[in-house]
């Protein structure tokens, strides 16, 4: 009984050799700096969602991106068959909403970098539509949103002077808290922080500058 080997084999002008372990990383390293990786994307979300609350799916509603007016979201893709897309914003990732949500005309891949550290850009509801950044040769300095890092703790069940201390959020000293709007009359901000939303004491918190 006859066996056959195959062998692969590399024919240049002056030698033919066998392929080397090394010849094949090497092709693979090649073919792979040759795939071209998706761009993302970048939207604004227009209003607030809370997929728990807002999702018309709800047993996926788990697999879905909450967000705020003003977050910056990178879409990867076209939106599915039920008007979704799929994104990622402040270190999570999930199913957006097409309808709550529009994509910011930037093309100059330096800005869309700055927008997508930045977290956050300015929403205006009034004209029907986002900030146009296209021609923008930096981000604009009179951001709706602030970002704040927090002084002490802050537990709403043991520390908050109000009723209601459910609507709240409770952080930790040195967390990054992103406030919305300005503060009310009690002294709250709205605040986000890692996918959690609620309203946070203004005497916890120390603006922290963009850059």
């Amino acid at each position: 009984m006859e066996t056959s080997l195959e062998l692969d084999v590399l024919i240049f002008p002056d030698e033919v050799r066998l392929v080397t372990p090394e010849d094949i990383a090497e092709w693979e390293l090649e073919t792979a700096s040759q795939v071209s990786l998706p761009t993302p994307r970048v939207f604004v979300a227009l209003y607030p969602y809370n997929p728990a609350a807002m999702s018309p799916n709800y047993e996926t509603a788990a697999e879905e991106l909450p967000f705020v007016p003003g977050q910056i979201i990178k879409v990867y893709g076209d939106k599915d068959d039920d008007g979704f897309y799929h994104g990622e914003s402040g270190g999570l990732s999930g199913f957006v909403p097409s309808n709550l949500v529009a994509e910011v005309p930037v093309d100059d891949e330096h800005l869309k970098h700055l927008l997508m550290q930045q977290g956050f850009i300015p929403v205006d509801h009034t004209a029907g539509s986002t900030t146009d950044l296209s021609e923008a040769s930096s981000i604009p300095d009179d951001l709706i949103v602030q970002r704040m890092v927090a002084l002490f703790d802050y537990d709403p069940w043991e520390s908050s002077p109000n009723m209601d201390s459910e609507v709240e959020l409770g952080f930790r000293s040195g967390d990054i808290i992103y406030v919305i709007g300005e503060m009310d009359r009690d002294g709250f901000y709205y605040g986000a922080l890692c996918g959690r939303r609620g309203l946070v004491p203004s005497n916890y918190l120390q603006p922290l500058p963009w850059d």
